[in-house]
């Protein structure tokens, strides 16, 4: 059970960093692209996250290795968290960004209505559903043009990249209801790390990834603030504040991520910011207030 029911001033401002950190990722993936393939880029990303935060959790004396039940949904949770970033790479093979984002955004909802069965205590008010049904209209606001387009094989992404959503949601729930939810951040963390380093390097072996083939100082610095801002500080954040608040609230945020990636698109690669923007910023953030009203 969560310690607290509401989300304080501490968990808001925290959750819209994250999202603005999760959303400017996808313009730094766009610039290591350049120089390596993309689920190499997520395997030595979490290779490098699990050295931070093995030296992090030693510095705090946060014991990653002892015993308590957390093995089998540790090992669980891992290989789900393998399984989603796998398939969202994969997926953008067959169908594009602005198509997938649709679908691996219902990820929110599977994470309440796991909660229903799962989570009673933080079961969703009709108000939540209402504001979490109305962020993920902002969302198709943005990019719900992009499914009038002609399919072809794109259905073997957009499925793939549901999958994703799926193994998200999974693992989200397998930390909340696991001993998973009693365990330090970092121990969290580090379980889905470790399985992640040696699964994602063997995906991308099977797909023949071409790995580093063009390294410059620019993709080894979006190859580092991948590693040091996202994998390491921005998930060990995350899942603290999984373990400390009600996951169901929570998830709302994440809606948030898509729309200020395209903003950092804008600010940082110099993409148009069109007027669907905005509205789907405020519809979005007008989801998330109504979601999560006391």
């Amino acid at each position: 059970m969560s310690d607290k029911l509401q989300l304080d001033r501490v968990a808001i401002f925290l959750m819209v960093i994250f999202c603005a950190i999760w959303g400017s990722q996808q313009v730094v993936i766009k610039f290591a692209n350049a120089g390596i393939s993309p689920l190499w880029q997520a395997g030595l990303r979490s290779m490098g996250a699990v050295v931070l935060v093995s030296l992090w959790s030693a510095v705090r004396g946060v014991k990653l290795f002892e015993r308590d039940t957390t093995l089998i949904p540790g090992l669980l949770a891992g290989t789900l968290f393998a399984l989603e970033f796998g398939l969202l790479y994969w997926a953008l093979q067959y169908t594009t960004a602005s198509r997938g984002v649709i679908f691996l955004y219902t990820a929110p909802f599977m994470v309440a209505l796991g909660a229903v069965w799962l989570l009673p205590n933080e079961h969703m008010r009709r108000a939540q559903w209402l504001g979490m049904a109305l962020a993920f209209v902002g969302v198709l606001a943005l990019f719900g043009e992009s499914l009038l387009l002609p399919a072809g094989t794109t259905w073997i992404g957009d499925l793939m990249m549901f999958c994703a959503a799926v193994f998200w949601a999974g693992t989200t729930l397998t930390i909340k209801v696991s001993a998973l939810s009693r365990v330090a951040p970092e121990k969290m963390l580090m379980y889905q790390l470790v399985v992640s380093a040696l699964v994602l390097p063997a995906f991308a072996a099977m797909l023949g990834e071409p790995g580093i083939f063009a390294p410059t100082p620019a993709v080894w610095a979006s190859l580092a603030f991948q590693i040091v801002v996202v994998a390491t500080a921005s998930y060990i954040g995350w899942f603290w504040l999984i373990r400390h608040y009600p996951v169901t609230r929570l998830s709302s945020f994440s809606f948030l991520t898509p729309v200020l990636g395209v903003v950092a698109g804008g600010v940082l690669l110099g993409e148009a910011l069109t007027p669907a923007v905005f509205v789907a910023l405020g519809l979005v953030c007008t989801g998330i207030w109504i979601a999560n009203r006391p």
